[in-house]
């Protein structure tokens, strides 16, 4: 059974805060957040989509999993449109426009400064987990007039296996 959150939970709205302290409970918690990844599959998992509203996600693009604390959005540039989907929207997938390039600052699980940044699927990861971390879920990027029909979609439709 899946620990994600869908559209329409609290935590997908709210404002994450900051970790203080990266202890034990930390350190489980991104072991936690990176199983529960691999097993939706998907390539990025924020706190609130689990309902835990602190600044932290783990992703992997390619080069194996990585943990993000308290990160910053340091630089972003260039624009692309790409298709994408979000595991607390399952099953929906849109033409986004984000920036081509993102750059974060973070902590790591060992208390670490360190950097991550990148252009194509790296990019888009780490700018939509970190709009997770303030509350932006991925159909608030749509256009109006496509938002209106993706919510009329989703409460016709539901979310694949979800029980109505």
């Amino acid at each position: 059974m899946s620990e994600i959150v869908i559209f329409g939970h609290p935590s997908l709205t709210q404002k994450s805060s900051d970790i203080d302290v990266i202890d034990d409970y930390i350190i489980n918690l991104t072991k936690k957040m990176i199983k529960i990844m691999y097993e939706a599959p998907g390539v990025g998992l924020a706190a609130p989509q689990i309902g835990i509203n602190k600044n932290i996600f783990v992703f992997d693009a390619g080069d194996g999993p990585n943990v993000a604390i308290n990160p910053i959005l340091e630089e972003v540039s260039g624009d692309i449109i790409f298709m994408e989907g979000c595991l607390s929207l399952p099953g929906y997938y849109w033409d986004i426009e984000r920036y081509e390039y993102a750059k974060i600052s973070c902590l790591n699980e060992k208390n670490e400064q360190v950097v991550y940044e990148g252009d194509d699927l790296l990019g888009r990861v780490l700018q939509h987990e970190y709009d997770h971390l303030n509350g932006k879920l991925l159909i608030s990027s749509l256009k109006r007039k496509e938002r209106k029909i993706a919510l009329k979609e989703i409460s016709i439709k539901g979310f694949p296996g979800e029980q109505i």
